[in-house]
């Protein structure tokens, strides 16, 4: 099972990774056209999220696979905001509703990194082996 998912999450992290890069030709790949315009974007942001789903599914945690995701897109919301001319009218205010939840994860994150018992629970998701 688990070879399986961590397979999986890194298939999935490899297919984000390609989305961030190089959109256009695994738009081609993939549905037989090139992406342009606004799909450019969009596909970027959905890589991000296939890049958290795998942190998230292997190494990582839920945790860390949200907080990836979050930190990704504010980057990339803002720098479209800042240089591009993809701007609707909700896209600063999806920059500061994903920066501040970022921060809220960020925040939980570090508490879990600093609490010494942490390193001695079990993940939630995961079933003990006896």
């Amino acid at each position: 099972m688990k070879e399986v998912l961590t397979f999986a999450a890194i298939a999935e992290a490899a297919t984000g990774l390609a989305l961030l890069l190089v959109p256009s030709p695994v738009g081609w790949l993939l549905l037989g056209e090139e992406l342009a315009g606004a799909a450019i974007p969009v596909a970027r942001v959905a890589g991000m999220a296939l890049v958290a789903l795998g942190v998230a599914c292997w190494p990582g945690s839920a945790l860390a696979g949200m907080l990836t995701y979050g930190a990704g897109v504010t980057l990339y919301l803002a720098y479209l905001g800042i240089g591009s001319e993809w701007v609707g009218p909700l896209l600063w205010p999806a920059v500061v509703l994903h920066a501040v939840l970022t921060l809220l994860l960020a925040r939980s994150w570090l508490k879990t990194q600093k609490t010494p018992a942490s390193a001695a629970m079990t993940r939630v998701d995961e079933p003990r082996v006896q």
